[in-house]
């Protein structure tokens, strides 16, 4: 009887055992972490920063491995032909929940992607050259409605949360804009200072620019005015019922072994506790924006539901 139980036992803990081994072992080799913009702008900066962070937890180099283009869509759709091991995880932008409506694909974002955390989210804004006639938010405004067309503004990619804002506030004062553009802020940045653009709207890799005095800030979008800029206005203070501040995340294949999802979850999310990270976001005004595995996967859900409402109401929806 001793001996049956034994050997129950000893069967019940083999078949647990590939589960509990493979979550024992992970990583047993460098994770890949793609990010959606190019090196040198402040998603790059700040998403190295969180890398090198889980390293020291996972006791395996993450290695950050850049794919700018397509709106930062690029890192979603390399996970649709990465195995599901947890070897590759990739920047999740909120372009990706707009993909659908816009543009032909074969995979769902919510359904295809496995989501492991969110870490923070942009603080935006509109710059212009410090030498540009616009002073204020109104001489932007009252140049574009005296000159249809004629104002070229940049952002850091079609579709991106940038270029959407801007579209809306074009929508709301009835004006007609020239959206240019660019793979990533840094491209951005030199753009704007180049006076191929007027104006560039961006999160807050414009910081070092404007606080050199090479560029200056003509409103922010958040709720609240950003303590970098303080004299600059929000959205809302400008009578614009907006506010934009773009949550991010890390995905993995869809099919990642749950407890390959959370060993991940869990390094990162000590990853972004760590002072640096927080002292890397808080360069660009960014801020820790934690939600987990479940949290994220049902804003996936709800923001690919908004999303749709957006594309349609600013006529950008893909032909049926």
């Amino acid at each position: 009887m001793q001996r049956r139980s034994l050997l129950k036992l000893a069967g019940s803990t083999l078949a647990l055992g590939p589960l509990a081994a493979r979550a024992q072992a992970f990583p047993a080799r460098p994770v890949k972490l793609i990010v959606a913009f190019p090196a040198g702008g402040p998603t790059d900066i700040t998403m190295r920063q969180l890398a090198d962070n889980a390293s020291k937890i996972l006791g395996q180099p993450v290695i950050v491995e850049n794919k700018p283009g397509a709106g930062g869509t690029l890192p979603a759709q390399a996970l649709q032909s990465s195995a599901a091991d947890g070897y590759t995880v990739a920047q999740i932008p909120l372009g990706v929940f707009r993909m659908p409506y816009t543009t032909k694909i074969n995979w769902d974002p919510v359904k295809d992607i496995s989501y492991v955390i969110n870490v923070t989210g942009y603080a935006f804004g509109l710059v212009v050259p410090s030498s540009s006639p616009f002073k204020t938010w109104a001489d932007f405004v009252a140049y574009a409605k005296t000159n249809p067309g004629k104002l070229t503004f940049g952002s850091t990619g079609t579709l991106t949360s940038p270029h959407l804002t801007m579209e809306q506030v074009a929508q709301k004062l009835g004006l007609q804009l020239t959206h240019v553009p660019y793979k990533g802020s840094a491209d951005l940045m030199q753009a704007v200072l180049g006076g191929h653009v007027m104006a560039a709207a961006d999160s807050t890799g414009f910081a070092p620019q404007v606080e050199g005095g090479k560029l200056r800030v003509l409103n922010t979008w958040g709720e609240q005015r950003l303590a970098k800029f303080p004299d600059a206005p929000t959205l809302k203070e400008l009578g614009l019922d907006l506010v934009q501040n773009s949550p991010f995340g890390l995905g993995a294949p869809r099919g990642t072994p749950p407890e390959v999802v959370k060993r991940l979850h869990d390094a990162f999310k000590k990853a972004m506790e760590e002072p640096s990270y927080v002292q890397a976001l808080g360069r660009y005004d960014m801020l820790p924006n934690y939600m987990d595995s479940a949290q994220y996967q049902k804003f996936a859900q709800d923001t690919f539901n908004r999303e749709k409402v957006l594309i349609e109401k600013l006529g950008l929806n893909k032909p049926a």
